[in-house]
């Protein structure tokens, strides 16, 4: 495992710039092969530079390498249902649901179920309410928002002019912004 130290060190170059971070990460892996929270790390950052598929590869990595590391389980699974694979996002998410009922990510996960069924008022409330729980990952509070944000104008159906479904605008949408 590596060092809390070097986590640390990397996070903080993470913040700075992840240009140098990215480098750091892949020094770290190689001395460090079966640290799940390296590649989970490594595939955030790969997904905030626009390479999904390394991306997806490396948030692979840390969900086979820690099945019970639920951050990483539940990132792998919103950045499938970003890229259009919701069916995959839902197997991913599914041992999420021995979480407890008002964990953050379990409601991250009601919310984004609901909104793959275009269920927009119960995904609100359940990211809403995850939004309330999680003080571990701020900047998931940001992603969620911004899925809250697109779902308020489809509430009325009346709003909506394009024949795809709401769904599959949001998702599009949602696959063009970072991963956090």
């Amino acid at each position: 495992m590596c060092d809390d130290d070097d986590i640390r060190e990397l996070l903080a170059v993470a913040e700075a710039s992840l240009g140098d971070a990215l480098p750091m990460v892949e020094r770290l892996i190689a001395a460090h092969p079966d640290d799940a929270r390296l590649h989970f790390f490594r595939g955030s950052m790969l997904a905030g530079s626009s390479r999904p598929i390394e991306a997806h590869a490396s948030l692979s990595r840390a969900v086979a390498l820690a099945p019970d590391f639920a951050l990483a389980r539940f990132q792998l699974g919103f950045f499938e249902l970003t890229s259009g694979e919701p069916v995959r996002a839902q197997t991913t998410w599914e041992p999420l649901s021995t979480l407890p009922d008002d964990h953050y990510l379990r409601q991250f996960v009601t919310g984004l179920t609901h909104l793959i069924h275009d269920r927009f008022a119960e995904t609100i409330a359940a990211l809403e309410s995850g939004i309330g729980a999680n003080v571990e990952t701020p900047p998931l509070n940001h992603d969620m928002r911004l899925i809250i944000d697109q779902c308020r104008p489809l509430l009325d159906p009346v709003a909506e002019t394009e024949e795809a479904s709401p769904t599959s605008f949001l998702l599009g949408q949602l696959g063009r912004g970072s991963l956090h």
